[in-house]
């Protein structure tokens, strides 16, 4: 199985892929997580990527697909992929599918998650974390015991600037202008499955999981 997650900020697709790639036997790859062990093995494209993360910019589209390429070749990968975040940009979705047309492959599915900006508003603006260990907490539906207390290691929880409710509206605004394009190289080669994204886990989970083992 060979699946990509897309969706904007606070949609919930980490939280899908981590439960479901369980389930389904395949790595969950996001790309944020690729790149930090890319670095991390010093890879040589590792190595191109940290200069660009040490400067705090993006890192560019054929660093980032050179990534995808060797994290693909890894053992786990041969027999599936679960993609979240990953591509961004039309032209990281054509170079992904060159990749896998090269090793006689092809995406099964694209599932993008649909939630109301306002749920998405709601979602970022109430995440918290800890300054120490990097934990995140939600005001709303996931609290911490003592207000604004780290659950975990005590250290003081805090407001990331970019979870802002007025930056949050931008983000947003920004992701959706910028994934419409993308959206389209997917619907046009029937790919794309819309599902919501809103409501519990579990019944996400069950959409997402028809999604995938049906034929629209």
């Amino acid at each position: 199985m060979r699946v990509i997650f897309l969706g904007p900020p606070g949609a919930g697709k980490g939280t899908q892929a981590r439960m479901l790639a369980v389930g389904w036997g395949i790595p969950h790859i996001a790309t944020g997580d690729m790149l930090r062990e890319a670095v991390a093995n010093e890879t040589k494209l590792g190595l191109e990527a940290k200069v660009y993360m040490d400067r705090g910019d993006l890192v560019l589209d054929e660093v980032v697909i050179g990534v995808v390429a060797e994290r693909l070749e890894q053992p786990d990968a041969r027999k599936g992929f679960l993609l979240d975040g990953f591509p961004r940009t039309p032209a990281q979705a054509e170079a992904l599918e060159s990749l896998l047309k090269d090793r006689g492959l092809e995406l099964d599915r694209v599932i993008f998650f649909q939630v109301s900006p306002e749920e998405l508003v709601r979602r970022l603006s109430g995440r918290r974390v800890c300054k120490r260990c990097a934990s995140n907490f939600h005001v709303l539906s996931a609290p911490p015991r003592v207000d604004r207390v780290c659950d975990r290691c005590g250290g003081e929880l805090y407001q990331r600037e970019d979870d802002r409710e007025a930056t949050v509206r931008e983000r947003l605004e920004i992701y959706a202008k910028r994934t419409s394009p993308l959206l389209d190289y997917y619907r046009n080669r029937g790919l794309l499955q819309p599902v919501t994204g809103e409501g519990a886990p579990e019944a996400v989970a069950s959409g997402i999981r028809k999604a995938v083992g049906g034929n629209g």
